[in-house]
């Protein structure tokens, strides 16, 4: 039976089928030109099974593993490895896979981990490292950004006593990590900051009403923005072991804004429509106001039609999301929204050097009409004029999150390079697209091919060479 049901998933068939090899390789071959103002390491997480679990899998069940091009002088190599989570070299050891995923009953799994932290979702790079992060809140794992070998846990210098969540936000201008930390029992969300050089200086308690669950937060230069969104998981269900969650259409979004060393009690509420974000896009201070763009989710909880868990996972994965704004006013209590595009684009990038603070740019995937979450083009937003760009990438090829590579001396805020894997599934095989950002309708400046294929995954991240450990 298990071996049926995985067989007709189609998030383990084709571009999302795991690899089971880690590989190294040099000189790769480049159709056009690698520009000489490009020198970093483009790195992306996703998950990719160790071991086949029973039962009936989920595409978030997936063992993390880090796919990265290293790019210097023109030259660019390919590397890829597991993230070696607690959970991984336990089954590594065993091996055999222990836990069953998000569509299972969790009382099969071990006691002690009811759910597997994979580390499967981001990365964000701090203190000179990777830290590869899960989507529930689980162990920041430190990454070496150029072997990808895993270093361990990060726990600041042994202060962190919660987890984190997998969109932690680095500011680019002072090198601190700001975090959140959610779940099931009070208190039900805890935020905090580590320094630039990894000490943990600052953590708090966020009063909320109940378990929720939040997957993205925001940052200005003096605030950090949380979410009570009002899809979150039903208590009934968990108490049967089961994961399920539901969108409570009379519950408003309340936006908190506190300030980046603020007390608890400092955390100031704002109410807007009821509505789902997975990603947020930017936020920054303008006058009296927060200015917050994000991508709204369109339908948070699609109709249950009756047919099963399995069809469950693909309704609520096919994701359906518009650019969207708000406006929170700290003097009046105010909040303006409202829809900036009509376009299902998703996995926002921007230039990081721009995070807290005001920018102009975003760089979405554009989502595929498909069953399944395939992302077929990237389409660049003028935040300010309204104007967009797209990208895309052709028949039945299919990309990943492209963060933005500013170009060694940029003068401007798009001036520099998107990167990203892209999946051929004509010839089942995968290469790197570079994409000149101010110029998004020309074809790639360069494309990679790389030695394996790549399974389709979740979110990436830009270190610029200079930024390197070895660079320093």
């Amino acid at each position: 039976m298990t071996t049926l049901v995985q067989t007709i998933n189609p998030y383990l068939l084709g571009g999302y089928a795991p690899v089971g090899t880690e590989i190294e390789a040099e000189r790769l071959e480049v159709i056009g030109e690698i520009p000489k103002d490009l020198n970093g390491v483009y790195v992306r997480n996703g998950p990719n099974d160790q071991y086949p679990a029973g039962g009936r899998y989920h595409w978030f069940d997936g063992d993390g593993m880090l796919h990265a091009v290293h790019i210097e002088d023109g030259q660019v190599s390919y590397r890829n490895r597991w993230v070696r989570t607690t959970g991984f070299q336990r089954e590594s050891a065993a091996g055999t896979a222990l836990w069953t995923g998000l569509l299972e009953p969790m009382n099969a799994n071990p006691a002690d981990q009811p759910l597997k932290d994979t580390a499967n979702t981001d990365l964000v790079y701090h203190n000179n490292q990777l830290l590869a992060l899960w989507y529930i809140s689980g162990k920041p794992y430190r990454v070496d950004p150029c072997t990808l070998e895993t270093l361990g846990v990060e726990n600041f210098r042994g202060k962190l006593r919660n987890n984190v969540s997998a969109h932690a936000k680095v500011d680019e201008h002072t090198g601190e990590l700001l975090f959140f930390d959610y779940g099931p029992r009070p208190p039900y969300m805890t935020y905090g900051v580590a320094s630039a050089a990894g000490d943990l200086t600052h953590v708090v308690p966020i009063d909320l009403p109940g378990p929720r669950s939040p997957h993205d937060m925001a940052i200005t230069e003096h605030y950090s923005i949380l979410f009570d969104m009002p899809l979150f998981a039903d208590q009934e269900a968990l108490k049967k072991g089961r994961n399920k969650v539901k969108f409570h259409r009379d519950i408003p979004t309340r936006i908190g804004v506190i300030p980046r060393y603020g007390a608890s009690e400092s955390i100031r509420w704002f109410e807007a429509s009821p509505c789902y974000m997975y990603h947020t896009i930017n936020a920054w201070e303008e006058g009296d106001e927060i200015v917050l763009l994000g991508c709204k989710v369109v339908e948070p909880e699609p109709p249950d039609r009756g047919e099963g868990e399995l069809a469950r996972m693909l309704q609520f994965l096919r994701l359906d999301a518009r650019l969207y704004s708000w406006r929170m006013n700290l003097k009046t209590g105010a909040v303006k929204e409202g829809f900036m595009d009509d376009a299902n684009t998703e996995f926002p990038t921007l230039n990081m050097n721009f995070l807290g603070r005001p920018s102009r740019y975003a760089y979405n995937v554009h989502i595929a009409p498909d069953p399944t979450l395939l992302f077929d083009g990237l389409v660049k937003y003028d935040t300010v004029t309204g104007q967009a760009w797209q990208h895309r990438f052709g028949p039945g090829r299919y990309g990943s999150e492209a963060p933005f590579a500013p170009r060694q001396g940029a003068t401007a805020e798009d001036d520099g390079y998107l990167l990203s894997f892209i999946y051929d599934a004509p010839s089942d095989t995968s290469e790197l697209l570079i994409i000149d950002a101010r110029d998004m309708l020309a074809e790639p400046v360069a494309r990679v091919r790389i030695p394996q294929r790549v399974p389709l995954g979740f979110h990436a991240c830009w270190v610029p060479g200079e930024n390197l450990p070895r660079a320093r």
